[in-house]
């Protein structure tokens, strides 16, 4: 069975060397993830020469994901690490001063971005070194606040700060990410991944800068706040997909209502034909041994059966023992999982446009005439898209002429992109013709075998897509002997 479900793997230092990026695609990764929190420029650059080579190499198109850092909020310099107890007061300022401990139980510190203090109000909590330490705030002033510690824990310098009950309305585009937004369109990268988005604004003002760099990067909304859950179905709307971060989101909201959030999120973006990730701690272990927990396989085919387009590792293939074992594992699992995945949603999802109707149509007729794969023929990508969303389980083929858009839909569900130079058609016919002619060339057409083709006419035009026609081995012959 092929594997419908998209892998992401993260390079890091266990897995930037070229050979390994080859086994990786070979093992099954989809996207590759260039995590700009960590790295210089020209790390990156040379990463993103290195998985160009390897496509190469391999014949696998595989997509660029360039995931910046957003305002991560960080606990300031700390002279000697805090040993906190359960009762300790721990003071916040604004103003950027060094943490030290004033008394037997009493310390303080500052955040990187001090125009949260006013923000906070009596009885919100303030969780530190990533969630791992829990104050609640018991009195506020100006330019401080005063809380109280939860639970036993060592802080120490640059540590994670979250505001689970606070909605600080802070500008989630950084300087350095629009210097690292600059240069991932320079280097033609596939998604851009926006960091702690909070509403459909901020997700506007990402596309704003992209237009302006003149990219076509498709920006995936990192959902990791709980005011991007409230706010999810005008994230979901202007976004061209989804992750589901959930080591942040899991600090920002109750744990225990992560998975059903998870779930409502893939719902949601499935309904609307984005793609949606489930991402953060997937298969860790791995990271440091030879297997997966059976929790962490459960996870990773839960992800598959709740309708994720693609699941994502990070720290198990950039900094693990053994990045190509954990993406194998991935692979199985998800091939596995597949076999009790309900396909064919043809009368599942609203209908928001005509391409909508067209691409149900098509999959459901596919499924019905049992075709062996469709086709659609586009320039933006979003009917093979919204053709997946259907989840018949029939091969998908996009066939398109820009490169950077083949890239994007490595990351959609069931979809393999098809990288042809059709010159612009004055009829459909024509259109076929070359299409076929390059398809059966390249191998993606077998003449003994059954296809649906989809495209819009004129070509170029985005959401254009009212066309439909079978292909058998007759009208295959028709068309290359034209």
């Amino acid at each position: 069975m092929q594997k419908r479900i998209k892998i992401v793997a993260t390079i890091g230092p266990a897995s930037d060397n070229i050979e390994i990026i080859k086994n990786l695609i070979n093992a099954g990764v989809n996207v590759f993830r260039l995590n700009f929190s960590h790295g210089t420029h020209e790390y990156h650059a040379q990463n993103i020469a290195k998985i160009r080579e390897a496509q190469a190499q391999t014949g696998v198109r595989v997509g660029i994901l360039q995931d910046i850092c957003g305002p991560k909020i960080r606990v300031g310099k700390i002279q000697t690490p805090f040993e906190l107890k359960m009762g300790d007061r721990l003071d916040i300022h604004s103003e950027q001063i060094d943490g030290e401990q004033l008394s037997q139980a009493h310390y303080k510190t500052c955040i990187n971005q001090p125009q949260i203090i006013p923000m906070l109000k009596v009885g919100e909590y303030v969780y530190l070194y990533d969630g791992k330490i829990r104050a609640k705030v018991v009195k506020t002033e100006q330019d401080m606040v005063q809380t109280v510690i939860e639970n036993n824990g060592i802080l120490s310098s640059n540590k994670g700060v979250n505001f689970p009950n606070t909605k600080i309305g802070i500008e989630v585009i950084t300087q350095k990410d629009k210097l690292d937004m600059e240069f991932g369109a320079k280097h033609l990268v596939d998604y851009v991944a926006i960091s702690f988005v909070q509403d459909a604004n901020d997700i506007l003002k990402a596309k704003k800068i992209l237009n302006e760099l003149n990219s076509k990067a498709r920006i995936i909304a990192k959902i990791e706040k709980f005011d991007a859950v409230e706010n999810i179905d005008s994230i979901i709307d202007v976004s061209d997909a989804i992750m589901v971060a959930r080591g942040d989101l899991g600090i920002e909201v109750p744990y225990y209502e992560v998975p059903t959030i998870q779930k409502l999120i893939i719902k949601k973006a499935n309904a609307k034909s984005k793609p949606v990730i489930t991402a953060t701690q997937m298969m860790l272990s791995m990271a440091e041994n030879e297997s997966a927990t059976r929790a962490e396989i459960s996870d990773v085919a839960n992800a598959v059966l709740d309708g994720a387009d693609a699941v994502m590792l990070s720290e198990e293939s950039a900094v693990g023992i053994n990045p190509v074992a954990v993406v194998q594992a991935m692979n199985n699992t998800i091939i596995q999982a597949q076999k009790i995945y309900p396909y064919n949603k043809f009368d599942e999802f609203e209908f928001f446009d005509e391409t909508d109707m067209v691409a149900s149509s098509a999959a459901a007729l596919a499924y019905r005439i049992k075709a062996d794969g469709i086709i659609a023929i586009t320039g933006s990508g979003k009917s093979a898209i919204k053709i997946a969303r259907n989840r018949a389980n029939i091969d998908i083929f996009a066939v398109t002429h820009d490169p950077q858009i083949a890239g994007s839909l490595a990351l959609a569900w069931g979809v393999n992109s098809v990288n042809f130079t059709l010159p612009k058609c004055d009829t459909i016919s024509e259109l076929l013709t070359k299409m076929i002619k390059q398809a059966v060339k390249n191998g993606i057409i077998d003449i003994e075998k059954t296809y649906l083709v989809t495209a819009g006419f004129p070509t170029g035009v985005e959401g254009s897509t009212n066309f439909m026609r079978i292909l058998k081995k007759e009208q295959i012959n028709h068309y290359l002997s034209i």
